[in-house]
């Protein structure tokens, strides 16, 4: 049955399409894992995670990290990793842990001369604290690791996106005024008030509009009421802060009252976040037609 046929929104989890598809695509890099621990007489992953040698342990994950992988690991939106982070972030992923968020801040805590040598470190000693965790070796094969991969990539996959959609608004932004020649500039960096980020700073001569870039891909759920909240903070403390602020929304189905919002002007794109095609059509147009308020806010 088409999906139109039972809702007018994206009811298919397109999300979960897409990392799968990459997450198949990574298979390789686990299989090409497995034959380097062959080179070092392991039959399997799970018997070099057992490996009770622990300075033998150690070397096999020295001589990895060493070397160029045998195949490419992709990030959550499909974009090949470097071979040293692919690895780096590999091991950790196996050993059910979160490279970026809190392992590289452990590194600076471990002993060792280089980082390399703090890596092998801080992976030799999770290996030994993670395997008697899961003995068995199922808990290590393609299948079990793969879904720990997805779960990876989701969160990956998540802050990337952020981070493209503030791209795609700055870049618009930029392509906009310079057509327009208006005489206002396009920040390169988010801006902090407290302990709220601005994603897009737009400049004129005299002041800023500042505009958070919120996407939201569920629907309802206590997570709904936060977002909502989040908004309106972000509203607030621009303003509190003698600030203009539009928010930019993209979300496929938000509760929120738009004319309760304390802002004159606010883009909303009705549109799951993965579309990011339809997304970019969607909000170069919404961008344009509000050129009367970049014209008078270039002109104070």
């Amino acid at each position: 049955m088409s999906q139109n046929n039972i809702s007018k929104f994206v009811v298919d989890n397109l999300r979960l399409l897409e990392l799968t598809t990459i997450v198949n695509l990574n298979k390789p890099f686990y299989d090409s894992f497995l034959q380097f621990l062959q080179q070092y007489e392991y039959s399997d992953v799970a018997s070099f995670i057992h490996e009770e040698d622990s300075n033998k342990a150690r070397k096999v994950i020295e001589y990895y990290l060493a070397n160029p992988a045998g195949a490419t690991l992709y990030d959550g939106l499909g974009r090949p990793y470097k071979n040293e982070k692919a690895k780096w972030y590999f091991l950790a992923w196996i050993l059910r842990d979160a490279p970026a968020q809190r392992l590289e801040p452990l590194l600076r805590s471990i002993n060792g001369a280089t980082i390399e040598q703090k890596k092998v470190e801080l992976i030799n000693h999770i290996r030994e604290f993670v395997g008697p965790l899961f003995p068995s070796s199922e808990k290590w094969t393609w299948p079990v690791v793969s879904e720990i991969m997805l779960a990876r990539l989701e969160g990956s996959r998540r802050s990337i996106k952020g981070t493209r959609f503030e791209s795609l608004v700055r870049g618009l932004l930029t392509e906009l005024f310079s057509a327009k020649g208006l005489s206002l500039t396009v920040g390169e960096k988010q801006i902090t008030l407290g302990d709220e980020t601005y994603d897009v700073q737009v400049i004129s001569a005299s002041s800023k509009i500042l505009i958070p870039v919120k996407t939201r891909e569920t629907m309802g759920g206590g997570h709904a009421n936060l977002f909502t909240r989040d908004i309106f903070k972000s509203i607030s403390v621009a303003q509190e802060n003698g600030f203009s602020c539009i928010p930019v929304v993209i979300a496929e189905s938000w509760g929120g009252d738009l004319n309760s919002l304390k802002c004159k002007n606010l883009v909303y794109i009705q549109a799951n976040p993965n579309q990011i095609d339809d997304i970019s059509i969607k909000l170069a147009n919404e961008l344009e037609a509000m050129m009367p308020v970049w014209k008078l806010f270039s002109e104070e």
